[in-house]
């Protein structure tokens, strides 16, 4: 099938598209659509992570779960929301923390476009969803090929920085080579979770990437 996303992806991804799973993923997706549900982010936006970040930019992964489900929030890049849409509270202590960390003021602009420029792929490890009910997709072959894109980034590039917070995200550490990236993990930002505060995953990120010769991602929006 064909599937619109950067080409540098296209290729690097071709087998996943070509399977099975992806053509019953797909055809769910457009029964749904037939059936008149709504699926976040719209169908323009499933791969824009993958558009403003091709394969051989990326410098840092952050991985989330699936896309807010809530009308006007998802836009394909995780924790991400659209300009004048309020910041959820993840995105919020995710912002205090670079505060804290990098001794910055943030805007509170909460679209993250400009990290996603600058090399980091903001990948949901789900990324559709139906309106109004989260993880509805989670048993659609989404981790069959975001795991693929994992190991993809591990395989292809060389000194990545992954973050991985919260327990699923961190779930997804053995299939990263340690050997080769950095793996930052630390509990999820969620305002329920404790112990994100104070990770310094953005001053840490930055060292390892200057050190490898890499421009460090300026985190500020």
């Amino acid at each position: 099938m064909t599937v619109k996303i950067e080409p540098s992806w296209r290729e690097a991804l071709r087998n996943e598209f070509d399977s099975p799973y992806f053509a019953e993923l797909a055809q769910r997706l457009h029964a749904e659509k037939a059936e008149g549900r709504t699926i976040f982010p719209p169908g323009s936006q499933i791969f824009r992570a993958f558009d403003l970040c091709p394969l051989d930019a990326v410098k840092v992964v952050i991985l989330g779960q699936d896309p807010y489900h809530g009308y006007g929030q998802a836009m394909g890049l995780c924790f991400s929301v659209p300009p004048g849409v309020p910041a959820p509270p993840s995105l919020k202590n995710i912002f205090r923390e670079i505060e804290t960390d990098l001794g910055v003021r943030m805007s509170g602009s909460p679209d993250l476009t400009p990290w996603a420029r600058q090399g980091v792929l903001l990948l949901n490890a789900v990324l559709t969803v139906r309106a109004g009910e989260p993880a509805s997709h989670g048993a659609y072959g989404w981790q069959t090929f975001t795991d693929a894109v994992i190991r993809t980034v591990s395989d292809r590039r060389d000194g990545v920085v992954f973050l991985l917070w919260g327990n699923y995200a961190r779930s997804k550490a053995p299939l990263i080579d340690a050997s080769r990236h950095l793996i930052l993990q630390a509990p999820h930002p969620s305002p329920q979770a404790r112990g994100f505060n104070g990770c310094r995953h953005f001053s840490r990120c930055n060292e390892y990437l200057a050190a490898a010769g890499k421009t460090p991602i300026d985190w500020k929006l």
